[in-house]
């Protein structure tokens, strides 16, 4: 994968600031997931401080796993400050479709923050163009090309990249598509792993241009850790502890061997 490697070495170099706006389950784990691949993670979601904290960053995760009213202003100051300053957003919308909340705030980031990224599962992305969509929890009920529809949409409305996550992970952009064959079953166990991979978005963001090839640049880090920690564990408690010492440890012959990635 064309510069994967390069933009990997560079995070480690530069511990680019990520600032995450996130969900209580996952902060622990997304921090630690990109201090592994050595980025530099802020957890700070407090209204009277998102604005200024954005001033720092290289790049914005907006997660909404656990929705308040005042993360959701939270979001939108730190959202609407990142476009200012031209700091690229990367958007998480977990449980799309399953409340009108979810949804509906998804909708007004999209429109007040403009992100370069959205990142979910096809469940989700669906119910952004079609709010019959059915969404189990924050799990996908859909398949990920049974959303490469909406995506499409998504992307000629908006002038964003969308990410979706699955067996096969698909990044749409403007003019390509990507397919990402890696992974490992065991992931989808380990709670968090989709907001990881937003996190790790946000790192590739930080230091590539493209948001099509951050996007797809993350799901491939993501996807091929995923499968040698899978060797390594016992179950899913080990991956988690586990997957965090890959990250840390990756190196170019195995990140380049085991990527398989085709872009249409």
């Amino acid at each position: 994968m064309k510069q994967v490697w390069e933009n990997l070495q560079e995070i480690r170099t530069a511990a680019p600031l990520v600032h995450n706006i996130t969900n209580y389950v996952v902060m622990n784990t997304t921090a630690n997931a990109l201090l592994a691949i050595g980025a530099s993670p802020v957890m700070a979601h407090a209204v009277e401080e998102v604005e200024a904290m954005v001033g720092f960053a290289r790049a914005l995760v907006l997660n909404i796993g656990t929705l308040s009213s005042a993360w959701i202003e939270a979001m939108l100051r730190a959202g609407k400050a990142a476009k200012a300053r031209s700091v690229p957003i990367v958007l998480d919308p977990v449980g799309a479709g399953a409340t009108r909340l979810r949804t509906d705030t998804v909708l007004r980031l999209l429109d007040e923050a403009t992100p370069a990224v959205i990142r979910g599962n096809a469940s989700e992305i669906r119910a952004l163009c079609d709010s019959l969509a059915i969404t189990k929890g924050v799990d996908s009920t859909d398949s990920v090309d049974s959303a490469l529809e909406a995506a499409h949409k998504l992307v000629e409305r908006y002038s964003l990249v969308v990410s979706i996550s699955g067996p096969t992970d698909i990044i749409v952009g403007k003019e390509q598509v990507s397919r990402v064959h890696n992974g490992s079953a065991l992931m989808t166990r380990v709670t968090g792993m989709g907001c990881t991979a937003s996190a790790l978005t946000g790192a590739f963001l930080a230091v590539e241009e493209s948001p099509f090839q951050a996007a797809t640049q993350a799901m491939v880090t993501m996807g091929v850790a995923g499968e040698l920690t899978a060797v390594r564990a016992n179950g899913p408690g080990t991956f988690q502890v586990q997957f965090l010492d890959v990250l840390y440890a990756l190196d170019r012959a195995e990140l380049e061997a085991r990527a398989r990635v085709e872009i249409r």
